[in-house]
């Protein structure tokens, strides 16, 4: 009997190991002549852990980790294609507790199925919710949206059904869908899990926002450093088509919807969606006034549906399951889950995926383990590089959208960096100015002009010189850009250096009482 072995393909595991791991475990089971079938999966998300080798057994995955190819020999010889013992034998894949306390719905798949096999997506319940899509009006599928909770995954939280009913109320004869997948935050990588884990949920859920409002192409705006991304997308695309699930009669329905990858610019601000359309008409990546709204007037001037890679990811399980399914997980006007990406100074970095309410105190500790060099963690920052830094009184603020903004701060893409004791928060607070002034479209002056002046009034406080001067100077200066940037690049790039101030002042050569709370 074939004795089936999964080896993720997942860019994280192939960065430690996994392509040799893999050719090194198909090698000594040829040597010694045994039956084994290496099935290529997604990571499950415990990167630490990686590579994480997984045997099918009659009562589910048996997971070994982390394998090294030196390892390979003894995990033979202990007979772990039969699931024996070994040092680093992890016992069945779904009760590592990791795992066990999460709620996967966008993620049910990843790490479970073989990314680029469409039968196996359909096994797993894959293409349910484009067949339920393709039996209702666009204007129930958005409703569904709608009713469902979802909200943009990106950073701006924007409702996804809202955006969609601008697009199917707008008559045009060319409509578009759009996936931003120019994931470019700090610590964030779920966008990547799934366009390598599970790229036939993102193209299920761009087809099914296609029939919902009435457009025939869609486009995956893919971040140029994922290279494996682009190969499973194309890969997956191709057999979508030829199995009828994109083409010019999806599923015989009668209705069109095209797909094609094309590779972003490397621009950060690209990651604006108007920026990001300009690049895709293969313009230079700068940000549009704004009205007219993309929805309205978007690619190529038509309306165009603009969403992120979980968005449009999370879609297919709501037409599946229905509305009120994913409405009944989270909190307040937070719906549904959000994929959490932990990174930085932490024991245990990976995915989690949990319904909205759970605290950053249960995530960097639950499942972080707290900081890898045992110290205490100071401070974490949320939503990317333009994303507010958290002291320790805040880590038991709940992950929902509402709470963290009574904060003032934002959940983005869902991202966690944490840092601990030995981090210099005006270091931070200068590379959040740095960053901006390299990554500016440099359109508007408060973003162009305020990044470059930020950088070099951080260096005077740093120094010493006029110190309450250029303290004031810098929340002037912060005040400028959060009201006057073109986008969010330059409005945001405030909350990082605010933030650090306000909450670690003796980090700005002030006394440790003003501090905010």
């Amino acid at each position: 009997m074939t004795t089936k072995i999964y080896i993720p393909r997942d860019s994280s595991a192939l960065s430690v190991g996994a392509e040799k791991v893999a050719t090194a475990v198909a090698t000594e089971a040829k040597k010694r002549g045994l039956d084994v079938e290496i099935i290529r999966n997604g990571s499950r998300g415990l990167y630490w852990l990686e590579t994480m080798v997984e045997v099918s057994t009659a009562n589910g995955r048996v997971a070994y980790g982390p394998v090294k190819v030196k390892d390979v020999p003894s995990l033979f010889d202990a007979d772990f294609v039969n699931a024996k013992p070994h040092a680093l034998h992890l016992g069945l894949t779904e009760e590592i507790d990791w795992i066990k306390k999460q709620q996967r719905l966008t993620f049910a798949r990843v790490g479970v199925t073989d990314p680029v096999s469409l039968d196996d997506y359909i096994a797993h319940d894959g293409y349910n919710g484009l067949k339920n899509a393709l039996k209702l009006t666009g204007a129930e599928i958005v409703k569904t949206v709608t009713d469902s909770g979802l909200r943009g995954r990106g950073g701006a939280a924007f409702p996804t059904g809202i955006k969609w009913n601008t697009v199917l109320g707008c008559e045009s004869e060319q409509k578009y869908v759009v996936c931003n997948a120019d994931e470019g935050d700090s610590g964030t990588y779920s966008d990547r899990m799934i366009m390598e884990g599970d790229p036939f949920v993102l193209i299920e859920g761009m087809t099914i926002a296609g029939v919902a409002v009435g457009a025939t192409q869609g486009y995956i705006y893919l971040r140029s450093e994922y290279p494996h991304a682009l190969v499973t997308l194309n890969q997956a695309i191709e057999a979508a088509n030829k199995a009828g699930y994109l083409g010019d009669n999806v599923l015989g329905s009668g209705k069109a919807f095209h797909l094609e990858v094309r590779r972003a610019a490397g621009a950060y601000v690209c990651g604006e969606e108007t920026s990001l359309l300009e690049s895709l008409e293969g313009k230079r990546g700068l940000v549009r006034f704004k009205p007219p709204l993309p929805a309205i007037e978007g690619l190529f001037g038509k309306p165009t549906v603009v969403n992120n890679v979980i968005s449009l990811a999370s879609v297919p399980i709501i037409l599946d399951k229905g509305a009120q399914f994913y409405a009944d997980y989270g909190m307040g006007r937070s719906r549904g889950t959000l994929p959490i990406q932990l990174a930085g100074n932490l024991k245990h970095n990976g995915l989690v995926e949990l319904a909205f309410g759970a605290t950053l105190r249960e995530l960097l500790y639950g499942f972080g383990g707290g900081s890898a060099t045992g110290k205490p963690i100071r401070a974490v920052q949320v939503g990317g590089p333009l994303g507010a830094f958290l002291p320790e009184s805040q880590f038991d603020t709940p992950l929902d959208y509402e709470e963290f903004t009574k904060i003032w701060a934002v959940l983005g893409h869902g991202g966690i960096v944490a840092f601990d004791d030995t981090v210099d928060m005006s270091k931070m607070a200068r590379y959040a100015f740095e960053f901006c002034a390299v990554e500016s479209c440099g359109k508007c002056t408060p973003c162009r002009i305020g990044s470059t002046r930020g950088v070099e009034v951080i260096d005077k406080i740093r120094s010493g010189k006029d110190h309450a001067k250029n303290i004031q100077l810098v929340r002037d200066l912060s005040d400028t850009m959060l009201n006057g940037s073109l986008c969010a690049l330059g409005g945001m790039t405030p909350y990082p250096v605010l933030s650090a101030l306000n909450h670690f002042p003796q980090d700005f050569g002030l006394p440790a009482e003003t501090q905010a709370g």
